[in-house]
Order: C-alpha cells, then structure tokens, then sequence
C-alpha cells in the first residue's frame, strides 16, 4: 500500500461518521462514502500534496450529498406535529440519543453540515468554509442558528420546519 493510500484508507473512519451524521442511514451513508472514495480516487491527481486531504475528502463528500439532494424527488414534507402521539419524548439515554439524531436530521441541510463539520468532525471555521464554498462567516452564522433551532426542537418549544427529502415514516410493528 502506497502513501496515498494508507492516508485515504486512514480517513475512513471519520467519512463514514460525518455521512451516517449526515444522512441518517446506514446504506446511504456507505453508498456515500464509497461514491466519495471513487471520486477521490477518479481525481487524485487535482490534490495537491502537502493540503489537508481530510478537508479535501470532506469536499468531496459534501458536493456529492449535495447533488444527491438536487436530484432527489421532492417529497411532501412531513408534519411532525401530526405524529407527535406516537413519538413520545425520550426517557432514556439512548432514547434521548435517538431523539438527538431525528432533531439534528430535522436542521436543513445547510446547518447540518456544517454543525456536524464543527461538533462531530472537530474542523475549524475556515476549514469548513473551505469545504463548503462559503465564508467564514456563513459557518458561524449557520451554526448559531443550527445550535438555536437544535435546542428548540429538543425541548419541543418549536414547531418542527418541513424534513429534509427522505423517505415518509412508516409504522413498523
């Protein structure tokens, strides 16, 4: 294995934790990062040695969800409100986890990238502005509001915005 590679297979790990974060399933998350590893691998030859492949990784990923999120059928949002008595709140951790994942795949996209760039994957303010395309303070207005409208909807004082495009909820008994 060559140098390239061990430091590609090295930042596995957390591409596959920032795209479960970021899709809020298992198979779509690996179709994600297997789709970012072949990119990463069909371009190979545009990074520049010596930047941080990690961002660069991170970009790729990004531009890839985004497209995904382009070209994915609109779907009628759900209405949270309507479903609120067969959610009911969290009394356990890892219920309270579980809740966490939902209220964080409820942010629009936007703020959830960059909230998981920041919280989940550690990246400074510039980095992320790196990988998104934005400036810098894009990322901190995003996640002030990210982190505003994630406390909201943990403690239930807000009505929930339409869902990002995924698939409607279905009752599994």
């Amino acid at each position: 294995m060559n140098d390239g590679t061990a430091a590609l297979v090295a930042h596995i790990p957390s591409l596959r934790r920032y795209a479960r974060a970021l899709t809020g399933d298992a198979w779509a998350a690996d179709d994600l990062v297997q789709d970012t590893l072949e990119r990463a691998c069909d371009k190979w030859r545009l990074w520049q040695a010596g930047t941080d492949l990690r961002a660069w990784l991170f970009t790729l990923m990004h531009n890839l969800f985004a497209n995904q999120l382009r070209r994915a059928a609109p779907q009628a949002p759900l209405d949270i409100d309507e479903l609120a008595h067969a959610l009911p709140a969290p009394e356990s951790a890892h219920e309270r986890r579980i809740d966490l994942q939902r209220c964080v795949l409820l942010l629009p996209a936007e703020q959830r990238a960059v909230l998981l760039l920041v919280a989940l994957e550690d990246l400074s303010y510039d980095d992320v502005a790196r990988i998104l395309g934005v400036p810098a303070g894009t990322v901190m207005s995003r996640l002030s509001r990210a982190r505003s409208r994630l406390r909201q909807l943990m403690e239930g004082d807000a009505p929930a915005p339409a869902a990002p495009a995924r698939p409607p909820l279905r009752r599994l008994k």
